[in-house]
């Protein structure tokens, strides 16, 4: 079966990934007639452009799935737990965007080019993981085929519309509000207002004052790279940016790696693309990484700080590779792998 072959539901096609991956499934040419639109109910009836066709959303229910061969799920946990096993029961494969099922033990959780082969003992539902470990596990995945890793250090600069399209509303109306001198409103999506400003704080605080996002970095990583004693530590931070994320990262090997090998091994890592002339101001950036399916990294050099250590600097369209279109190749990897339907029971 080929993947334009499939009945693919999207769950949550009102949002802001969904809309990205009605997209993606349009740019490719998959029928109209294979797409299927799931929201909440107060989205139900709202039709939605593709193709030149107009599609109607319907309200997603546990019987939303019969027929279809694959379920995109971007919307909240509690949405992904009450959906996604009802749609496994229908025979569905569940490509999950959500942090629902990421850390469950029976759950891949794949990035195909870091562990594609992942897909192969799915049970129904694999997850992608967060919109800022994709980009993270591919550049490390790409460095430590250099030598091994010690320790990694990141620090984020994360795009509003990884909390959202509310958030990327109150971004532009908070912006145009201070350019009008006029008084803001209080903020609704963050504890204070993004525009103008940064916020050292994604998601609520966990334990040693780290935030949950940056706990899932550390373990996201590890459970994708297959590497439960990584030593990662994140800071993240949201910036007044509509799309794109940014990370700084310097990592840490047991032996001297050069910055021209690292340039070398990140720059032939499938889904990478190299963007690393800084003499001439040529490095990623979310307006050349927004709209774009490769991750950029730039500005490898040698870490001064420690002797076997290099930094590098990375961006990422969250929307695209930090979510749909990854959830897109996932269902690519088990087309290619010949297995959609479940090698291994379904739990429970």
């Amino acid at each position: 079966m080929q993947s334009s072959e499939l009945e693919i539901a999207i769950v949550g096609a009102t949002g802001a990934v969904g809309t990205v991956a009605l997209e993606l499934l349009a740019e490719r040419g998959h029928p109209a007639d294979k797409v299927r639109l799931l929201a909440s109910k107060r989205s139900h009836g709202k039709q939605l452009e593709y193709a030149g066709q107009n599609l109607t959303v319907e309200e997603a229910t546990p019987d939303s799935f019969n027929g279809v061969d694959v379920a995109f799920i971007s919307a909240s946990s509690a949405v992904s737990r009450a959906l996604a096993p009802e749609a496994v029961k229908s025979g569905v494969l569940v490509i999950d965007d959500g942090s629902a099922y990421r850390m469950e033990p029976d759950v891949p959780l794949v990035v195909p080019e870091v562990n594609g082969s992942d897909v192969e003992w799915h049970s129904g539902i694999i997850s992608i993981p967060n919109c800022t470990t994709t980009p993270l596990v591919m550049a490390l995945a790409a460095a430590r085929r250099l030598a091994e890793i010690s320790s990694v250090t990141v620090s984020t600069y994360q795009s509003v519309t990884g909390t959202g399209a509310a958030a990327r509303a109150e971004l532009l109306d908070q912006s145009w509000t201070m350019l009008s001198d006029k008084e803001l409103s209080p903020p609704q999506e963050y504890p204070h207002r993004i525009a103008f400003n940064l916020l050292p704080q994604v998601d609520d605080f966990v334990d040693e004052g780290y935030t949950v996002e940056e706990m899932k970095m550390l373990n996201e990583s590890r459970k994708i790279l297959g590497d439960p004693e990584l030593r990662l530590t994140a800071t993240c931070v949201r910036v007044p940016v509509e799309v794109s994320h940014c990370e700084s990262v310097t990592v840490e090997f047991d032996a001297p790696v050069s910055a021209t090998d690292a340039r070398t091994a990140i720059a032939e890592f499938p889904g990478i693309t190299l963007l690393d002339q800084p003499h001439e101001s040529v490095y990623p950036m979310p307006s050349n990484s927004a709209g774009k399916d490769q991750v950029m990294v730039g500005r490898i050099r040698r870490d001064l700080a420690h002797e076997n250590g290099i930094v590098f600097w990375l961006a990422a369209d969250n929307l695209r590779k930090g979510a749909a279109l990854n959830a897109l190749q996932i269902m690519d990897e088990c087309v290619k792998r010949n297995c959609l339907r479940p090698r291994v029971p379904a739990s429970g």
